[in-house]
């Protein structure tokens, strides 16, 4: 369990993703809490390209992504989602993910961090994954379809695994349920950011929810998934890029190339 939010925070937070706050801990408030931090925060690596280090310090993250309105990547969307939901009175499991396991083995382990909310059953809430899931899913085998994407959640033994939609960047990860504390991300979060091999440090990335579909700005692509299909276009040059950051992901960001 992290520290709770202050009540100033909690407004804040609720304020940056467009929530009032709610009076009790339901399946109904974890949906709505979890959908609109997706459609107001976006997924982005952009510290990394412009020299700056990404931490696990609470407060930083709250910080960076709610006072000055920037996104993150899966230790920080997820490290605040988790703090505003222990806040408001959910019972929060921090777990440890692993994506793309099939090509890197066991240095994949904990290169993604989820959470697992226990209600009425335990419910699998991610923001960090890009492009995933809007609203919580069941930790349950089964097929799930939101809107025009289908998700897939699988066991086998102790190790869970969650397969994206078709479109998705990263086919999916896998995980255990046994409880972590962020601090245990520490090597990763670390490795991630600095190691050549690294796909955040080879490319910028941002990935957003939108109504009705999901964008990503990978590079200088732009890709737009909706129900009609995917497009894609080339941004073409560092203004053009400027202005995507900030018409469709709502990020003003100086310095990135």
């Amino acid at each position: 369990m992290q520290r709770p939010l202050s009540s100033a925070q909690l407004d804040r937070y609720l304020a940056r993703i467009g929530v009032d706050r709610p009076h009790d801990a339901t399946l109904k408030t974890l949906r709505a809490v979890h959908r609109a931090h997706l459609l107001a925060i976006p997924y982005e690596n952009l510290d990394i390209h412009l020299g700056l280090r990404m931490t696990l310090d609470p407060e930083a993250m709250f910080t960076k992504l709610v006072d000055e309105r920037r996104g993150g990547w899966c230790f920080e969307m997820n490290g605040l989602l988790g703090r505003a939901l222990e806040t408001l009175g959910f019972t929060v499991r921090y777990l440890s993910g692993a994506v793309g396991r099939s090509t890197r083995g066991w240095r994949a382990q904990g290169n993604h961090l989820l959470l697992l909310v226990t209600l009425d059953r335990p419910w699998i809430a991610d923001v960090g994954f890009g492009d995933g899931f809007l609203t919580p899913l069941p930790l349950e085998p089964g097929s799930y379809r939101q809107d025009f994407l289908q998700f897939q959640i699988t066991r086998d033994g102790p190790r869970w695994r969650v397969d994206n939609h078709q479109f998705g960047a990263a086919d999916g990860f896998d995980f255990t349920l046994t409880p972590r504390h962020p601090a245990d991300f520490a090597n990763q979060c670390l490795d991630l950011q600095t190691s050549p091999e690294s796909g955040f440090v080879k490319s910028t990335v941002c990935q957003r929810h939108v109504p009705g579909g999901l964008i990503t700005l990978r590079g200088a692509t732009l890709r737009e998934v909706s129900a009609a299909g995917v497009t894609t276009t080339v941004v073409g040059d560092a203004d053009d890029y400027d202005r995507v950051l900030r018409q469709r992901f709502d990020l003003a960001i100086q310095g990135i190339e």
